[in-house]
């Protein structure tokens, strides 16, 4: 039996990884596939995947790009989620800020840097047309550290998935002041170079069983009750939430990831941009 690790954040998106693990689907390719969950999103998982903690990583796509380009040794091997991540811009409850355009030169709390959180206070800064060198953040680790940081006005707003934080805002722990969307396809799969170098006939059977159950994941019966338990949301969140998301089964395309590393060298979060082939593996 081979043992591997692989990493993702608490969230609905990766249910079809806990499903085909709970129904023993890779045990039965001599696979023991172990899911570790980091809370403190893909700032961790990439710290993950350069230590070998983990050996596989559901991570953000502008975060595993950024990070790979910085040494990490891994590859892109396909795209996970297809459609973009809807970001939440968030404050506190009792916050003075009620819209977007008030946020300038105030304090972003981000999980840590390099996480999606961080990347995105600079998109969001973008679109919004502010200096992106002015920005401010306070480093709070994970959800738990945002909720502490915002309530004690440690921090100002905060960035974190639109759907994964809306039980907050339902209970008036946090307040949305606008939604920022990931310019590209959210979510990929990134595994380590040595893991494809010495096991890659298993990195392609994990591949196989988990696009087979994404493939169809929407018309599981009752998933939509499933999801809202599991998770704790709302029915009619997850409703929406499954209408809008779309999961994919091949590799991210080329001029994604030149669109992606544009905007990020834009942004001088990186210092150069790279070849399709040093960011992916086409896994055979």
């Amino acid at each position: 039996m081979h043992t591997i690790k692989i990493g993702g954040v608490p969230e609905h998106f990766n249910l079809p990884w806990h499903l085909t693990i709970e129904d023993n689907s890779y045990q039965k390719s001599n696979i023991q596939l172990e899911w570790i969950d980091y809370p403190g999103g893909t700032g961790a998982m990439c710290e993950g995947l350069r230590n070998g903690d983990i050996d596989i990583a559901i991570i953000l796509t502008e975060g595993i790009i950024k990070d790979i380009i910085a040494g990490n040794p891994s590859k892109i091997v396909q795209a996970y989620i297809e459609t973009p991540l809807i970001w939440g811009i968030h404050v506190g409850a009792d916050s003075k800020y009620t819209k977007i355009s008030q946020l300038k030169d105030t304090k972003a709390a981000i999980s840590r840097y390099g996480s999606g959180s961080h990347l995105m206070a600079y998109i969001n800064a973008q679109h919004q047309g502010w200096d992106t060198s002015d920005l401010k953040f306070e480093v709070v680790k994970n959800l738990d550290g945002a909720v502490k940081a915002l309530t004690n006005n440690e921090a100002d707003y905060f960035m974190w998935e639109h759907f994964t934080t809306k039980p907050l805002v339902d209970q008036k722990v946090f307040r949305r002041v606008a939604d920022c969307p990931t310019p590209w396809p959210c979510f990929v799969i990134a595994v380590r170079e040595e893991m494809l170098n010495t096991n890659q006939e298993q990195v392609k059977a994990i591949l196989d069983i988990i696009n087979n159950t994404t493939l169809d994941f929407k018309q599981i019966p009752s998933i939509d009750k499933t999801l809202a338990n599991r998770y704790h949301q709302q029915i009619e969140d997850i409703r929406e939430w499954v209408q809008l998301t779309e999961w994919s089964q091949s590799q991210i395309k080329e001029e994604t990831l030149k669109k992606v590393q544009d905007q990020l060298y834009n942004l001088n979060i990186i210092n150069k941009k790279v070849l399709y082939n040093e960011l992916t593996f086409e896994v055979k």
